[in-house]
């Protein structure tokens, strides 16, 4: 599966949007626009990607702006799947 697919996936699930996620796209906003991500719901989404992804998140990489919009969590898990 395709990052973007598999990040529209985890949205949905950890953040319990019964389906809505799966039609965002890459400009879709996130942080400050979706009600179901909030300070807590970001915690569970990085636990989320990193057990997906096999990867670890460091602290000093994430900041609101990764969890700006889906396009920025595509990039944000390239990045660090990369590293």
């Amino acid at each position: 599966m395709e990052i973007h697919e598999e990040v529209l996936s985890l949205l949905d699930e950890v953040l319990c949007l019964d389906g809505r996620a799966l039609s965002f796209d890459a400009d879709t906003p996130l942080l400050g626009s979706l009600t179901e991500l909030d300070s807590m719901a970001v915690i569970a989404v990085i636990q989320e990607i990193e057990t997906r992804f096999g990867i670890e998140v460091p602290d000093d990489e994430v900041d609101g702006s990764s969890f700006a919009t889906v396009g920025t969590v595509v990039d944000f898990v390239r990045r660090l799947s990369h590293a």
